[in-house]
């Protein structure tokens, strides 16, 4: 096996004997970084909060992430604040800050900007600017070729604009609003 083969073997390795000698005490508190593989190959595993920058070179997931939060796929299953920047990136509880990625998914409350193809909002303020933008409850803009929202305090730009709970026009073409 040639060395550049060998790597991330040996990264993932290195990630789970650093892991390994941290006390059980360590590990419950918050952490400044991580670097995860795949969950659960992860310095820090994901019952920690980061408060910083964590670099996920395919999957990570932590309770809680504040700062920078890098890779392919991010997950937090608890609040996120910060730029969340990858291909996939999904918040269990409310985010805050900027959603940066090919598919962006909160459940919780979404306060800021969400950049994407694909954006999924339960409860969305700010804006929402993307190929496909679905929310339950949207106040602010949604930019996108299809919007979509159940209640809507704000205005939609784009092919197709539907606020699902809105009386009269509740689909458009081009712009819709509800104040």
């Amino acid at each position: 096996m040639s060395g550049h083969r060998r790597a991330p073997v040996v990264f993932a390795l290195a990630i789970v004997a650093v892991a390994s000698l941290l006390p059980l005490s360590a590990r419950c508190e918050d952490r400044f970084i991580n670097v995860a593989l795949v969950d659960p190959v992860q310095i820090f595993n994901h019952d920690v909060t980061i408060r910083g920058l964590r670099l996920n070179l395919i999957y990570g997931v932590n309770h809680g992430m504040y700062g920078l939060d890098l890779g392919l796929a991010n997950r937090v299953t608890g609040e996120a604040k910060g730029l969340q920047y990858g291909f996939v990136n999904m918040v269990d509880g409310p985010f805050t800050g900027w959603q940066d990625g090919a598919v962006n998914l909160t459940k919780g409350k979404f306060t800021g900007l969400g950049t994407g193809v694909y954006n999924g909002f339960h409860d969305a303020e700010g804006l929402v600017w993307g190929f496909i933008n679905v929310t339950d409850h949207m106040s602010g803009l949604q930019l996108g070729f299809v919007n979509y929202t159940r209640t809507l305090y704000g205005l939609q730009i784009g092919l197709l604009n539907i606020v699902k709970n809105k009386e009269k026009l509740p689909v458009l073409p081009i712009v819709n609003w509800s104040f």
